[in-house]
């Protein structure tokens, strides 16, 4: 274990985002104007959390928590397309729990090589060359490049022991592990030695596990006092708990069945992680260890307490870590819990994996009316209307006019009727501060607008050509009423309703 140790970080992270698309037209001799041929944007890249072998602390990560990936590169000309940002990989040790900033569990990795995309690279803008159709032939507009996403997390470090080992400061927890494992931790004689677990591998018989020295538990350790709420979560994965009893003490009020009992009390108090699926600890297998036997009246104690202990169902060793006696026995009744846990483990049914597919008539978004300082406003939230207008160049008329037309295909402006907007009212699309407000105005059915979408005209398309015949017809009716119009403004004209600006008096007035 390193000297410093860092077991709770909080990180900033922000993917890249993605490249704009470019509006390109292809300028070739003889071919003054060849068509688009503007390329993509390439992706953002990602951060990536990966548990890694060579990990063993968050340290880095204490010191430096603001981490960005890379951007992706915008398009070019001659349909060349930008280059993908580089993914962040983030490497972290096996047992790291992510959280978001609400405590919500995001990930738990476990086994090495498991990784986590925390945060996703934004999406690369589209260039006019992509966004050609057969009724948009040269867009004059590209998409922009999607911002990748910001996030706080917070990373929790929860050792993956098989056993535990638990009791007051100066109990003999570090001297226990040293002689059980190759581990060498620092021991001394005052309290709270112990300021990060220690991890041993200890070996009996064909099993091999290993061995947290959790750091001194005192009463109110579940909320916060001394170092316990700080350590009590690498406790969360032990399937073994080993309450280890200073028999040699000589602080008043402290005997070995008090120190179970206040020990016992803090797990009982102390809540796992429910998102995890972690059971009690109060119902973990125990074991009591009556430690530094190698004392005259320790042993007398120790041998005293034991019919007592037993009494409550607890399997109880009497050993002394610096005499090395009872250790043996010790280490392989910790292989039996071990393994009778891990087979338990072996035959737990798998999750569920649950599919929730899209309902088919899902539009996608959704549309509330809500509540602002300066009055009602309509707040259009979905991922696509969200993304489009991201991704639109509000500089450019005919970026606005796609947005416009992506908008009323996905049946914005519909949902809007049915909420009561009318124009003129406010309409804000995205559910985040950054959203996009405009005023509504709804999409004129008649002029232009009939002509079809735009970039198109649907009179391109029409066969049928009218006769000779039709067409004199026509201009006879239109000849005839322009001349009855005329005849109607001249008898207005006779019966004094209005009067030619050329034979105005000083008391008469034009109408």
């Amino acid at each position: 274990m390193p000297v410093n140790f860092v077991d709770r970080v909080t990180l900033r992270l922000s993917a890249g985002s993605g490249g704009h698309g470019v509006a390109s037209v292809k300028r070739e001799k003889f071919k003054p104007l060849g068509g688009p041929d503007g390329g993509n944007g390439g992706r953002g890249g990602s951060v990536v959390l990966r548990v890694d072998p060579q990990s063993t602390t968050l340290l880095d990560y204490h010191r430096n928590p603001h981490r960005k990936a890379q951007n992706g590169a915008p398009g070019a000309g001659d349909e060349r397309n930008g280059a993908d940002g580089a993914d962040l990989v983030l490497p972290v040790p096996e047992g790291t729990v992510v959280k978001d900033s609400d405590g919500h569990v995001l990930a738990d990795l476990v086994g090495m090589g498991a990784e986590h995309v925390i945060a996703r690279g934004g999406r690369g803008g589209l260039g006019n060359k992509a966004l050609a159709s057969a009724r948009r032939k040269a867009p004059g507009f590209a998409l922009l490049g999607e911002p990748g996403e910001e996030l706080d997390v917070v990373l929790e470090l929860k050792s993956l022991a098989d056993v535990a080992l638990i009791g007051f400061p100066s109990a003999g927890k570090s001297s226990l592990v040293s002689v059980l494992s190759a581990a060498r931790p620092k021991i001394a004689d005052y309290p709270f030695t112990t300021l990060v677990p220690n991890l041993g591998v200890v070996t009996a018989g064909s099993s091999r596990f290993t061995v947290a020295d959790v750091p001194g538990l005192i009463p109110g350790a579940h909320e916060g006092k001394g170092l316990g709420l700080e350590f009590l979560r690498h406790v969360e994965r032990c399937s073994v708990l080993v309450h280890v009893v200073d028999c040699a003490t000589l602080e008043p009020g402290r005997d070995p069945m008090t120190d179970l009992d206040v020990i016992e009390h803090e797990l009982g108090l102390y809540v796992p992680d429910a998102e995890l699926g972690g059971r009690p600890l109060a119902e973990r297998t125990r074991l009591v260890v009556l430690n530094k036997a190698d004392v005259p009246e320790a042993r007398e104690l120790a041998e005293l307490v034991k019919p007592d202990l037993e009494a409550r169902g607890l399997e109880v060793f009497i050993v002394s870590a610096v005499a090395h006696q009872g250790l043996d026995p010790l280490a392989y009744a910790l292989a039996h819990h071990v393994e009778a846990a891990r087979a338990e483990t072996e035959h737990a049914p798998p999750p569920r994996v649950v599919l929730r597919p899209r309902s088919v008539d899902d539009t996608g978004f959704t549309v509330r009316r809500e509540q602002g300082p300066d009055g009602d406003f309509f707040r259009v939230v979905g991922e696509r209307p969200t993304r489009w207008v991201r991704q639109t160049d509000f500089s450019n008329d005919e970026a606005v006019g796609y947005l416009a037309d992506r908008l009323a295909r996905l049946g914005v402006e519909d949902e809007l009727y049915k909420a009561g907007a009318v124009a003129g009212d406010t309409v804000v699309i995205g559910a985040t501060d950054d959203a996009v407000v405009f005023d509504w105005e709804p999409t004129l059915q008649s002029g232009a607008e009939l002509l079809g979408a735009r970039g198109s005209d649907l009179r391109l398309g029409e066969t049928a050509r009218p006769t000779r015949d039709e067409k004199r017809e026509a201009h006879t009716e239109r000849y005839a009423a322009r001349a009855a119009t005329q005849q109607e403004l001249e008898e207005e004209r006779r019966s004094g309703l209005w009067h030619l600006r050329g034979h105005e008096t000083d008391d008469t007035v034009l109408d």
